[in-house]
C-alpha cells in the first residue's frame, strides 16, 4: 500500500468515526428530550421499565461518542453493548408509539444502532 493510500484510508476512517460519533450524541440528546416527554405525559410512559432503557441508551451513546473521540481501543466493545442499548430502547418506544415524540427516539436510535453496529 502506497502512503498515499493509508492517507486516504485514515482520512476515511475518520471520517465515518466523525458521523458516528455525531449520530451518536444525536441520539443520546434525542433519549433525554424524549425521557423528559415521557415523564410528563405519565402513565405508561413514565413506567420505569421504559425509562430505565431509555436512560442507559442515552447513556451509553455518550459514553460511546467519548470513547470514539479520543479512539479508544476500547471503543468497538462500547460500540457494541450501545447498538445493543439502541436495540432495546427501539422495542421499548415502539410500544408506545402514539406521538412524534416516540417516533423521533426509535428513528434516533434505530440510526445510532447502525452506526454503532459498523464500528465493532
Amino acid at each position: 500500500m502506497m502512503h498515499s493510500d493509508m492517507n486516504h484510508n485514515d482520512a476515511n476512517h475518520h471520517a465515518h468515526m466523525d458521523a458516528a460519533i455525531k449520530i451518536s450524541l444525536e441520539c443520546h440528546a434525542t433519549c433525554e428530550h424524549t425521557i423528559q416527554h415521557c415523564l410528563e405525559k405519565g402513565g405508561m410512559h413514565a413506567a420505569a421499565a421504559h425509562i430505565a432503557v431509555m436512560r442507559d441508551c442515552a447513556q451509553l451513546c455518550i459514553t460511546c461518542a467519548d470513547f470514539m473521540a479520543r479512539s479508544s481501543t476500547m471503543h468497538a466493545g462500547v460500540c457494541k453493548l450501545c447498538a445493543d442499548a439502541c436495540e432495546a430502547c427501539i422495542k421499548s418506544c415502539q410500544g408506545m408509539n402514539d406521538d412524534a415524540h416516540m417516533q423521533a427516539c426509535i428513528d434516533a436510535c434505530a440510526a445510532s444502532c447502525r452506526a454503532m453496529s459498523q464500528m465493532n
